[in-house]
């Protein structure tokens, strides 16, 4: 009989798993190395420096083709950290002085970090990333294993203070039962890396770190909650759970619908055409995101008509008979663009982006549609297209007029800004749809930058203020007869999900991975059930409050 009374800790969870094993944290970072003068030339520290900086971007590189989906993406812009001309230039100055070539690295590296923690947002996120290649460089430097997870030869519950994207990339799903984190929100890299691989995972438990090596735990995704030193009890039933999730999630990859029949099409996040066949196996009704920024992300130019169509072509054909609806470039704050908006800004998340961009540059928005109907009119699939960033009912009429103009039949709108929720019966009077990105929308209603770890507590998609404001898109959706998606990381939170179909929401977009628990829950509620979690929610005074009263009755 266990006699130790179990204690609750508190986080965010990612999904709605639950698992049951033994706490094995992330070993400590490697000792910061001595700063002694070298024994050996400058010339033949660099020389040092040079391979093993190579060696670790390639290392990263590999992981990353092994990886695959949106991990590849974030495993490359890390692989090019170790690769960056400045801060090579940097590490070679201070060999020049006399340093070895793990002071170097850890020096430049660090110089590098502190710039961006003061840039602040997005560049201020990949710091954690920064320090990744940082240890992986001195560790190949020494001639040791770079710090990581741990491998030992039984199954366990992974506690660490986060991390990095190479680490979640390649977790091994056969011994790694969950994964636990003081730090990150919902919109971190290891949340969403944890939900693409289906990771039972809770993230930002404050006091994670003190949890020692060996202690039994409960990681339930469902409530956010890590039960310590479980009971007997709570143990059997945790179990008796994770057992009925893994039979509901195989049992079924049909359509979303609420238990009174009331049906909610369940659509895929893409990035690019490549990931069409896993969503369409995992169930997706189509597609509720397609984001375009890869066909212009690595170029100097804006990608020609011709090419762009061929793309969407891909896309459409894997999705034919299918919905797919594809937002235009959206580009600024954290993806700057050369040839589009690359000029400095004070606050980018706040400046020219997303539309605004584009309808400073309106030849490459014309081509974009011009292209895509293209491809629309030589497919069988149904193209919605939407606009990134709207806030006024002005720009919603110029970009639905475009869209139509280029050939584009049905047009919408991205709220992401609480002035287009609260104008939402007057946008949606020209739109012929909605889609809301509750990760902008949340981190604009809450003044809380998502990409920024200091405050990743304010982003949390339950705030009440936030659900208001769906809920008032989803109002005036009803109203003028308009559909009304959500396609931020809010759809893939399985009992989230169901408020927001409370809340009016009539599709639910998310990575494909999430598809089948939120199928699950879906079908566990009837519509009436959903609008009386939405009340609840609403009627909270926190996120904490708002989730914790909608578990509560979801359970009762």
């Amino acid at each position: 009989m266990t006699d130790v009374t179990s204690r609750r800790l508190q986080g965010t969870g990612i999904g709605r798993g639950i698992a049951v094993g033994q706490v094995l944290r992330m070993p400590d970072p490697l000792p910061e190395p001595d700063d002694t003068p070298s024994a050996l030339t400058p010339d033949a520290e660099k020389e040092r420096a040079r391979a093993s900086l190579a060696a670790t971007a390639a290392i990263i590189r590999h992981r990353g083709e092994r990886a695959g989906g949106s991990a590849k993406d974030v495993l490359e812009a890390q692989a090019f950290m170790a690769e960056d001309p400045t801060l090579i230039d940097d590490v070679g100055e201070r060999l020049d002085s006399g340093k070895t070539a793990e002071r170097a690295v850890f020096e430049a590296f660090a110089a590098f970090r502190d710039l961006l923690v003061s840039m602040g947002g997005y560049m201020g996120e990949r710091a954690t990333d920064l320090d990744d290649v940082s240890q992986r460089v001195v560790a190949h430097l020494r001639g040791v294993a770079a710090p990581g997870v741990p491998d030992p030869d039984f199954a366990f519950v992974l506690v660490a203070r986060d991390l990095a994207p190479a680490d979640t990339a390649l977790l091994d799903l056969e011994k790694v039962l969950a994964l636990v984190t003081s730090d990150g929100g919902p919109t971190s890299h290891t949340a969403i890396l944890a939900r693409e691989k289906s990771i039972v995972a809770v993230v930002g438990v404050a006091d994670a770190l003190d949890l020692a090596d060996g202690t039994e735990v409960i990681v339930d995704a469902s409530t956010g909650t890590v039960t310590v030193s479980p009971t007997d009890d709570e143990r059997a039933q945790a179990l008796e759970r994770a057992e009925e999730l893994r039979s509901a999630r195989s049992a079924d990859t049909g359509p979303g619908r609420l238990a009174d029949g009331t049906e909610v099409p369940l659509l895929a996040n893409l990035g690019s055409a490549d990931g069409a066949e896993d969503a369409l196996a995992k169930g997706a009704e189509g597609v509720g995101l397609f984001r375009t920024e890869f066909l212009f992300l690595d170029s100097t130019s804006a990608p020609t008509v011709d090419e762009q169509k061929a793309q969407y072509v891909r896309l459409l054909q894997a999705f034919a008979g299918k919905k797919v609806v594809v937002r235009a470039l959206d580009a600024g704050a954290d993806k700057p663009l050369s040839f589009l908006n690359d000029a400095p800004e004070e606050n980018p998340a706040l400046g020219l982006r997303g539309l605004r961009a584009l309808r400073a540059n309106e030849p490459i928005l014309r081509d974009q549609l011009r292209a895509l109907a293209a491809a629309d009119a030589e497919t069988d699939a149904d193209v919605w297209v939407m606009a990134p960033m709207v806030s006024t009912v002005e720009e919603t009429r110029y970009f639905t007029a475009l869209a139509r103009e280029c050939g584009l039949k049905t047009a919408g709108v991205m709220v992401e800004v609480p002035s287009s929720a609260l104008l939402a019966d007057r946008i949606l009077a020209d739109a012929d749809f909605a889609s809301i990105g509750t990760n902008d929308l949340t981190q604009y209603t809450l003044a809380a930058d998502r990409l920024l770890g200091s405050v990743a507590s304010f982003q949390d998609p339950w705030h009440p203020a936030v659900l208001k404001l769906v809920g008032e898109v989803g109002k005036a959706g009803q109203q003028l007869g308009k559909p009304v998606g959500i396609c931020g990381e809010a759809a893939a939170d399985p009992l989230l999900a169901v408020v927001l179909v409370g809340l009016g929401a009539t599709t639910l977009s998310m990575s494909p991975a999430a598809l089948a628990d939120v199928r699950a829950e879906l079908a566990r509620f009837t519509l009436d059930d959903a609008r009386r979690f939405a009340d609840l929610a609403l009627s909270a005074n926190s996120a904490i409050e708002a989730r914790a009263a909608v578990t509560a009755a979801s359970i009762s």
